[in-house]
């Protein structure tokens, strides 16, 4: 009896350790895993301001699709395996080209080659006025120098996108800073997860599960 306690004993710290590595491995894995799916398929976001109301509103929460533009490689930002580009109407998101740090998110206009100009706070495209079935505008005046209301004309440089916000007056878009260069473009929205009104103090539930377009 006195050796099967001993053997016991001595296989009880050799189980412990066993355990433990497996337990470890499975959780080095498994945020091997979420680190890959984050940095590749999809990631959360969330929405800071009013720029793309009433699209996306202050408190909402959305999933972003990060590989139909294509996988982006960390650090050097080369696209590879691409299903489509973006395309005017999509709504994306990029690194905000003068803070790096930051994320922006709006709405893709103009792509490589297309002639802007906005006069009067519409917005033409090639020469064409622009059905703008997304935007909004809060301001009734029109500021002739302004580039908010009167902008270009301008053409899209190669590999380059023009976004706006769909709240027109109040967004800092491509009137103010710029193009946005497609290896900066982290992915498209695609859905809506959660809607916080911390003005209300309250869940918006008919805006949970709204695909995004």
């Amino acid at each position: 009896m006195k050796k099967k306690e001993k053997e016991n004993k001595n296989k009880s710290p050799e189980k412990t350790k066993a355990k433990i590595r497996e337990y470890a491995e499975a959780i080095v894995i498994a945020i091997l895993i979420a680190v890959l799916i984050r940095t590749f398929v999809i990631q959360a976001y969330k929405i800071p301001s009013r720029s793309m109301v009433p699209t996306l509103l202050v408190g909402d929460h959305l999933l972003v699709n990060k590989f139909i533009y294509g996988v982006k490689i960390p650090v050097i930002r080369k696209t590879i395996l691409p299903i489509t580009d973006p395309k005017q109407g999509d709504i994306i998101v990029f690194i905000y080209p003068e803070d790096r740090t930051k994320d922006y998110i709006k709405r893709v206009i103009g792509v490589s080659g297309d002639k802007i100009e906005i006069r009067d706070k519409k917005i033409y495209i090639n020469n064409q006025h622009y059905e703008d079935s997304w935007g909004i505008y809060t301001d009734s005046r029109s500021l002739p120098q302004d580039v908010r209301d009167y902008f270009g004309p301008v053409v899209v440089p190669p590999n380059s996108l023009f976004v706006m916000g769909d709240n027109r007056d109040q967004s800092a878009d491509s009137r103010y800073w710029g193009f946005v260069d497609l290896k900066d473009v982290e992915g498209k929205a695609l859905i809506l997860y959660w809607s916080w009104d911390s003005e209300d103090f309250a869940l918006r539930w008919s805006r949970l599960g709204k695909l995004l377009h």
